[in-house]
């Protein structure tokens, strides 16, 4: 089986792997001021674009659905975040490589 390209923090320290439905959940409970379902849908079409192979618009790496969808960009963990371990973060558990 091949795998789409990776960086070395994503091989190193994977991310914790979360439903949609859950992470939605938590979405809600800790941003009751955002629009649920304007992330929602942002999300879903992030999560489609890295199954269909989508890149980090700085690096190439995969990206990180999560983070795409709350940035509004197609970026990797550590694009996004300025960061190398991922292993305290989400991702949604269809596209957790």
């Amino acid at each position: 089986m091949s795998h789409p390209k990776t960086t070395l923090h994503q091989d190193v320290w994977p991310f914790n792997p979360i439903s949609l439905v859950n992470f939605l959940e938590s979405y809600r409970k800790n941003n009751p001021t955002e629009d649920a379902e304007a992330y929602r849908a942002a999300l879903v079409e992030a999560v489609s674009a890295k199954k269909s192979g989508a890149v980090c618009a700085q690096c190439g790496s995969p990206i990180w659905a999560i983070g795409t969808a709350t940035v509004g960009w197609d970026g990797c963990f550590t694009c996004i975040t300025g960061e190398a371990d991922c292993s305290e973060d989400y991702e949604i558990d269809g596209v957790c490589f």
